[in-house]
């Protein structure tokens, strides 16, 4: 008699409608909503752009509470180089707000689209120049938080340990619904870029992982082809131009998905189609970011993601230690073309990775222990991507991978115990103090923080 598996993916099945979805537009509405008397489901879950590829922020017999309208930039401190804001605000509105002032974040951050609010609870990265241009919750110096039962506590650079355990703190300690981050006035980089084969930056990727740069590349594994994004901060790098960065966004975000997912509809033979797939995506790469973009800052280079062109992406995002990441890249890419022959199944996108250096300002960073590579795996086929997810975790496990709660599909709760290790006790121990009933816990998170 043949049985079937179940297959874990990370996604809980949602039902057709949730017990409450709530957007409070101020301080006063939002603590109404976690006092214990309030009148509404648990658990509680807090939201900002909905962004992770996980059900870390979903809560399907509880209720979701968004801070999309709590969105204002509160202060700008152009003397002190600081910006205060509420949780809500998008990142690409807080990067436009700091350019009219001259400023910018420190580090280079993907998805524009995500809320600051979210952006600090959960890992936000890009190919940042330094060792503090990590995450963007490195930045935090000081939170206002709501708690678990409605009350109001504020964490400042003062209190560090604590600090440390609500930036990556996935909304398990409290709602952050203001914060203060460092800025820095705006910095031209020199941008120069490559076409490597899989091998030959296999060669480099341990010279480039203690590398004072930015690093970021796009993998193609089908076509033995990786294109690398190398920044560095030079003493005249030349003049940064907005227009070139606008191009390779618009191509990189909203172009290649909507072309590709085009060409899955009309073209019905896959070997035809995925050659012509890594064809637009070789000649896409290579020409707009060889050509166009060679100097930039991290205004110009922070992508301005449409969030409906986002939402119909998908991805998991892993991270692994820079020191073994040479031989990974190769296994990774091996790996790809047996699951294509295995199952039939293949991503049409490239993978995106960043190197991100060692950071122990939070108690859940991923690289807390040492320099990572954060490989993201995305695709616009749905057809196949939940069986893929699962052996890519398997992948990853294998490989000493750690996963990021809100960006890792398919993590078994073993692993996760095994990558953050003491650190995770010490932040359960920490949850259970703040928040004892488990209101802000949802089934999803309960695996790992019970």
């Amino acid at each position: 008699m043949k049985t079937s598996q179940f297959r874990d993916t990370g996604k809980f099945v949602r039902r057709p409608a949730r017990s409450g979805v709530l957007a409070p537009g101020n301080l006063a509405k939002l603590m109404r909503c976690l006092e214990p008397n309030a009148d509404i489901a648990l658990p509680i879950r807090i939201q900002g752009a909905g962004s992770a590829s996980t059900d870390c922020n979903q809560s399907p017999h509880g209720t979701v509470v968004r801070t999309t309208e709590m969105n204002k930039i509160l202060r700008i401190d152009s003397y002190n180089h600081t910006v205060t804001a509420e949780a809500g605000v998008r990142l690409g509105a807080l990067v436009a707000a700091l350019a009219r002032q001259g400023l910018e974040l420190v580090g280079n951050h993907d998805q524009m689209e995500r809320t600051l609010g979210g952006a600090l609870a959960s890992p936000c990265m890009g190919p940042g120049i330094g060792e503090q241009a990590g995450y963007l919750s490195d930045q935090v110096i000081n939170m206002k938080i709501v708690t678990a039962d409605g009350k109001l506590m504020n964490v400042s650079e003062q209190k560090t340990h604590l600090l440390n355990a609500f930036r990556l703190s996935y909304g398990l300690l409290g709602v952050i619904y203001e914060a203060t981050l460092r800025v820095r006035p705006i910095s031209t980089f020199s941008a120069s870029h490559r076409g490597l084969s899989i091998d030959r930056f296999s060669d480099i990727a341990d010279h480039l992982s203690d590398r004072n740069v930015g690093l970021k590349f796009y993998v193609l594994p089908h076509r033995d082809r990786v294109y690398v994004d190398l920044r560095r901060f030079e003493a005249d790098p030349g003049n940064a131009y907005a227009a070139p960065w606008k191009i390779k966004d618009w191509g990189e975000s909203t172009v290649l998905p909507n072309v590709f997912r085009s060409l899955n509809r009309v073209m019905p033979i896959p070997s035809v189609r995925y050659k012509l797939i890594d064809s637009i995506s070789a000649a896409t790469h290579g020409l707009v970011n060889t050509k166009l973009v060679n100097n930039g800052n991290n205004v110009a280079a922070a992508g301005r993601r449409r969030r409906t062109a986002r939402r119909n992406l998908l991805y998991s995002t892993w991270c692994f230690p820079a020191s073994d990441f040479s031989v990974v890249i190769k296994a990774y890419a091996k790996f790809c073309q047996q699951i294509l022959q295995k199952d039939g199944y293949r991503c049409d996108m490239p993978a995106i990775g960043f190197r991100v250096s060692r950071d122990t300002s939070a108690l859940l960073s991923p690289s807390f222990d040492e320099p990572v590579f954060a490989l993201q795996t995305t695709s616009t086929q749905r057809n196949g991507w939940d069986d893929f997810v699962i052996d890519l975790a398997q992948f990853a496990e294998n490989w000493g991978g750690t996963p990021l709660f809100s960006q890792s599909r398919a993590f078994r709760a073993e692993q996760a115990a095994q990558s953050y290790s003491t650190r995770l006790e010490f932040f359960r121990k920490i949850r259970r103090k703040l928040d004892p009933d488990d209101r802000l816990l949802n089934p999803f998170l309960a695996r790992s923080f019970q």
